[in-house]
């Protein structure tokens, strides 16, 4: 029973982070710097300054769908982050070229997390089945559910990996832009803010991601008190 208040309490605050990010991005999207740049400009400009000349700037479709591809070196804007100068379109540029100063330098938590993509594209395609055969036959065949818990377990491993690289891209985006003047004693709370509540998301799903591990490791002990 205690694990579905868990379920509960974690949905509720994945939903009141979700919302409080959409009415923060939406107010400070209507927040101009005063710079006069766009996102298209501080990312350039950040990734220049910061040596960084093989990585390009492209707009992509969607909202909020912002993320560097460290794989074709590609810092991937929405297109009202692309092309406005708002304090929001600063925040997101900023950030998603701290990832990219993350990559040029070897970042040790980034290459963990790179290291961990192949094997979690893999073990994507088949985790649910594996998760669900592994419930089914747990009594008779409790390997499968074993195998199964160590597929997500590397699902989890990756979203609380992924913390640090999120926060210190956004360490990184700040200071950038305060040293820049890209923003100011006014606008600088605004980006902060804006940042600390697009990382909250991945700290919501990080504890979710653990509390459903933790709800298949009970199924399969729970199992083995029955046998």
């Amino acid at each position: 029973m205690e694990i579905y208040i868990i379920f509960g309490i974690i949905a509720l605050a994945s939903y009141s982070v979700s919302m409080t990010l959409q009415n923060k991005f939406k107010r400070y999207s209507g927040m101009a710097t005063g710079s006069g740049m766009s996102g298209k400009d501080i990312a350039e400009r950040m990734l220049r300054e910061n040596g960084i000349h093989d990585v390009s700037v492209v707009s992509v479709e969607g909202h909020l769908t912002d993320h560097y591809n460290p794989a074709n070196k590609t810092v991937n804007l929405s297109r009202s982050v692309y092309s406005s100068q708002s304090v929001a379109a600063a925040a997101v540029a900023a950030h998603e070229c701290g990832h990219a100063v993350q990559h040029a330098g070897a970042y040790p938590w980034l290459t963990m997390r790179s290291n961990l993509v192949p094997l979690l594209s893999i073990s994507s395609k088949y985790l649910s089945w594996i998760l669900l055969a592994g419930i089914l036959t747990v009594q008779i065949f409790p390997a499968i559910l074993l195998a199964g818990i160590a597929l997500f377990a590397l699902t989890t491993l990756f979203s609380f990996i992924t913390l640090p690289v999120e926060i210190n891209a956004s360490r990184r985006a700040v200071a950038w832009l305060e040293q820049r003047q890209i923003v100011d004693a006014r606008t600088k709370p605004a980006v902060r803010d804006a940042l600390k509540w697009a990382a909250m998301t991945y700290v919501v799903a990080a504890l979710g991601s653990l509390a459903t591990l933790i709800y298949y490791i009970l199924i399969f002990f729970n199992s083995r008190q029955r046998n």
